[in-house]
């Protein structure tokens, strides 16, 4: 099956967004987007792993709303953080729209690029935390009733989108893109867990389903998301593995995804967690016992593996700063939304075993969260300023093959498919 390859796209994962020079070929300047030629350059390459700042933030609030330990004044900032990180999702949504409109060929063009094709699972993750976040603290803005009506437009929105990342995605990979042995890398997994997130949210709708088959439909459709994103997530963290075993952590740039792998291990945590403690709003017993004790026999396991992921994402990523420093760019925001889920995920843990020792980790861990928020949401804010965050991916020179001999290498596969 030929797979079409541009003369100009990396033959390796590319950063999405690295951290480019200032613009060349003109004077200096100082200033709002002063690395800009022109403000208009801000909607020329935006892509859709700039919604991975709404899951960022949104994941704040999210986490904070069900934590342990509730300090005063954490619900009322918590609600503030959701309320920004709504702000940015209209934002953000509207600056994508303009894109598509002044730059419709570079829009479509995201589709078939190796690495950013994959960061279409980020939109329709941005939809269902913003919305999760109303349910749970928007209510204290706008009302119960109208967070309610945000919640589920939200979540059939996101939902829908998410599936179709989670199947569009993986068939480009298939059909479209070039991939080779070092291709692989953390933002694999951001097209297939969206449903897993479907899964995490829908649980909090369950009580304001209509009750009965509706209800009962819901539940079950959220398992069987979880179930659809657990196994491409598990088929994917297998692939990296391999991936890494061969050929290490790969470019410094890409070196933060490796924190993606938290995202679907923590999310299921919390998804089994949340769907087994709601589950008797739509089953009767025994079913609804057996999903909650679930909840917990699968969550357990899994957070230890989560937690192993964790050390050994750490170690790659300090050995990498040490060494040849982390260009700062948008993969960054992968320090933020995957800790998040690992938040709630042993928030979960803690609520259904009452142990001391994850209501720590819950605790402990979201501070880690705010940490890493608060830097990447600095360095985000002054590249943006600056326009340094708004300029078109840059290529290695190393990695751009002629032309002639991207043809010839067609020209081989084709030969070998015959």
């Amino acid at each position: 099956m030929t797979k079409l390859l541009s003369p100009s796209r990396p033959a390796a994962p590319a950063d999405p967004r690295p951290d480019c020079g200032p613009v060349t070929g003109g004077p200096a300047r100082r200033g709002l987007l002063r690395d800009l030629e022109h403000p208009r350059q801000v909607f020329s390459h935006l892509g859709p792993n700039w919604y991975a700042s709404v899951m960022g933030t949104g994941i704040i609030a999210v986490a904070a709303a069900s934590l342990p330990l509730q300090l005063p004044g954490l619900r009322a900032g918590a609600t503030a953080v959701w309320a920004l990180a709504a702000f940015l999702l209209v934002a953000v949504t509207v600056a994508t729209a303009v894109h598509w409109l002044r730059h419709p060929a570079t829009a479509r063009g995201h589709a078939l690029d190796p690495v950013m094709a994959h960061f279409y699972g980020a939109p329709p993750m941005a939809l269902l935390t913003v919305g999760s976040g109303a349910l749970l603290l928007g209510r204290d803005l706008i009302g119960l009733r109208a967070a309610v009506d945000l919640d589920w437009t939200l979540w059939f929105a996101g939902t829908a989108l998410g599936l179709v990342s989670a199947v569009a995605v993986p068939y480009l990979v298939i059909t479209r893109h070039t991939v080779r042995s070092d291709s692989p890398f953390g933002g694999w997994l951001m097209s297939v867990v969206p449903p897993m997130v479907s899964a995490s949210t829908g649980a909090l709708l369950l009580p304001y389903a209509p009750a009965g088959q509706p209800r009962l439909t819901l539940l079950l459709a959220c398992y069987a998301m979880f179930g659809l994103s657990l196994v491409a997530s598990m088929a994917v963290i297998t692939v990296l593995l391999v991936r890494l075993g061969l050929h290490g952590a790969g470019p410094a740039r890409m070196v933060p995804t490796l924190w993606i792998v938290l995202g679907p291990l923590g999310q299921s945590v919390t998804a089994a967690n949340l769907l087994g403690g709601a589950a008797h709003e739509a089953i009767p017993a025994p079913y609804a016992s057996a999903l909650q004790t679930f909840g917990v026999v699968y969550g357990v396991p899994v957070w230890g593996f989560a937690a192993l992921w964790a050390v050994l994402a750490g170690a790659i990523t300090l050995r990498t700063a040490r060494k040849d420093g982390i260009p700062f760019s948008l993969t960054w925001w992968s320090f933020t939304f995957p800790i998040g889920t690992c938040v709630t995920g042993t928030t979960g843990l803690a609520l259904h075993t009452g142990s001391d020792g994850f209501r720590i980790a819950a605790i402990v861990l979201f501070a880690v969260l705010v940490g890493a928020w608060g830097t990447v949401a600095t360095r985000t804010l002054l590249g943006s300023l600056r326009g340094r965050l708004f300029l078109a991916p840059a290529q290695p020179a190393d990695a751009v093959r002629p032309a002639d001999a991207v043809r010839a290498a067609d020209a081989v596969r084709s030969a070998n498919a015959v």
